[in-house]
């Protein structure tokens, strides 16, 4: 918006949403302004906007976060390569063979301004003995700051923050909490585990109780783990009532899963469904295959007979979702004598349905890259 000449909207409250123009969409960023007014990513924009009805509202551009995705993490990536990604935006980097920490925060700031001044967008970076010191510090006061949080700090500036500031502690874990008097992560470190375990169950527990108190044992790991499950779903701009809506609906998810588990070589033996109604209940059933499959047509057909086990025909529906699980890169499939004659079509659909796809990925990056010619003076990193 800065090169049409427009407001920095970073400086006003501001939000990124998959379609402005429908309130039912999805917030996936928000502005430090729009922040401070509590409005916060997951939201609906009709939520946001009674908060703010001046609230400035753009779509995302995915191209574009790809790129800058990629930019970010090269250059994470020159100061150390045991670098583990969190998020699109978000990577722990273990700097114990690069740095010491009497210059941790001279190594961390010359990596923010780099980002800064190469990428044009600020980061904040956080320091810690571990994983989880370095994520809470990083979260501490922004933007484009560098943040210590290291174990004898760990009193002074985490425990006073609210529980649900704690990472992985979630609303209902908030809510549970707090109906036992427990407001502080300070609260929570010093709480007996007999009483935690009885509010959360032991196991989770005892990572709060070691969370709470600092301490975080979990290595950074270069190496990204499979995909356990995929999923998809479609949020409708006003409620579906016809059939004919929801099987298109259902039929348009089923295709993007089914793909992306043929793009990553998987098969599964699970398919998974579920439906949200206009008053946000959630009605969900799941499914086991004889035989592990990557074919859009079988994992179809078994979500609209689930569709049709859980749903009247009747109500309105304002989300569907399809998943799949128990995945396996075996691809040696047993021929059944009773074998879908139809199944080499479908497998030859599923075919041209992926070449499309990727033409048109294709086609996407040309377009991007004829909107944002490449700077020669900035580092190169798509090799």
């Amino acid at each position: 918006m800065l090169g049409e000449g427009k407001p920095d909207i970073r400086l006003v409250p501001s939000v990124v949403s998959g379609d402005p123009s429908d309130r039912r969409s999805i917030i996936t960023a928000a502005s430090i302004p729009a922040k401070k007014l509590g409005i916060k990513t997951a939201q609906p924009v009709s939520m946001a906007l009674r908060t703010c009805p001046s609230l400035v509202i753009v779509g995302g551009d995915w191209m574009w976060y790809k790129q800058c995705s990629e930019g970010f993490i090269a250059i994470c990536r020159s100061y150390s390569p045991v670098l583990q990604q969190f998020s699109i935006d978000e990577c722990f980097i273990d700097m114990s063979f690069r740095c010491k920490r009497d210059n941790a925060v001279e190594v961390a700031t010359r990596l923010k301004n780099q980002v800064r001044d190469t990428l044009g967008f600020t980061v904040n970076v956080g320091i810690g003995a571990n994983k989880l010191l370095a994520k809470m510090a990083s979260d501490f006061e922004k933007p484009d700051k560098v943040h210590t949080l290291w174990e004898e700090e760990v009193q002074e500036k985490m425990w006073p923050l609210g529980v649900r500031d704690l990472l992985w502690v979630g609303k209902k874990t908030e809510e549970r909490l707090t109906a036992y008097g427990i407001h502080t992560i300070g609260q929570l470190a010093q709480l007996g585990m007999g009483s935690l375990t009885r509010l959360v169950g032991r196991k989770f527990a005892i990572q709060l109780h070691e969370n709470a108190n600092g301490r975080d044992n979990s290595p950074v790991e270069t190496e990204v783990a499979e995909a356990k499950s995929y999923s998809a779903e479609r949020t409708f701009s006003k409620d579906y009532t016809d059939p004919k809506d929801l099987d298109r609906a259902l039929f348009h998810v089923a295709c993007i899963v089914a793909h992306r588990i043929r793009r990553d070589n998987f098969r599964a033996s699970t398919v998974s469904m579920f439906i949200k109604h206009k008053d946000f209940t959630v009605q969900q059933k799941q499914t086991s295959l004889t035989r592990p499959t990557d074919i859009t047509a079988v994992i179809l057909n078994e979500a609209r007979r689930m569709l049709a086990e859980i749903w009247d025909g009747k109500s309105p529906i304002r989300q569907v979702g399809l998943g799949v699980s128990k995945l396996t890169h075996e691809s040696a499939i047993q021929m059944s004598l009773f074998e879908d004659p139809k199944l080499e079509y479908y497998r030859e659909w599923d075919r041209q349905y992926d070449e499309a796809r990727a033409k048109a990925e294709d086609a996407r990056m040309l377009a991007y890259e004829r909107r944002h010619p490449k700077d020669d003076s900035l580092p190169e990193f798509h090799k």
